[in-house]
């Protein structure tokens, strides 16, 4: 399953560039580069390579920051549509409808910031769900629901 990610002692910590608490689902690979236990409650980082189109949803608690390694994305956030590649940043106020898509389907990288902490449970969830054998579907509602997720 990979490497948890080390939690916060106080004094920060290191994590190599292949760590990461690796999850899988959907065919896509989330690497939890950085979660609750580790930034005591302030943000989430996950790295996202063979990435899903996600379509449009509202966070309740959660800000949500995308910074291109690879690929070329289209987000929406609101009304306005922004065109990103290697090296840009989006990002998107929690309240505020959103949605990601590759211009190349199921290519590129991302690194996605959740503010507050927290929703590297989302991932590790659906992941669960998927390698117990759930139905996916209902997975993806129950999980939506539970951590605020309005698919649109």
């Amino acid at each position: 399953m990979g490497t948890k990610v080390p939690s916060v002692d106080g004094t920060g910590f290191k994590l190599a560039a292949d760590g990461g608490e690796r999850l899988r689902f959907s065919d896509a690979e989330f690497i939890v580069k950085a979660s609750t236990d580790t930034t005591d409650g302030a943000f989430t980082v996950i790295e996202e390579s063979e990435p899903l189109d996600t379509p449009l949803h509202v966070h309740k608690n959660e800000d949500e920051l995308w910074y291109v390694l690879e690929g070329e994305h289209v987000f929406q956030i609101g009304d306005a549509e922004f065109h990103a590649g290697p090296g840009e940043t989006v990002f998107g106020p929690r309240g505020l409808p959103h949605a990601q898509r590759r211009v190349m389907p199921r290519t590129g990288r991302l690194l996605e910031f959740f503010s507050p902490a927290g929703f590297e449970r989302f991932f590790r969830e659906l992941s669960e769900a998927e390698r117990a054998g759930a139905s996916m579907p209902e997975e993806y509602a129950r999980v939506s629901e539970k951590y605020g997720i309005t698919w649109l």
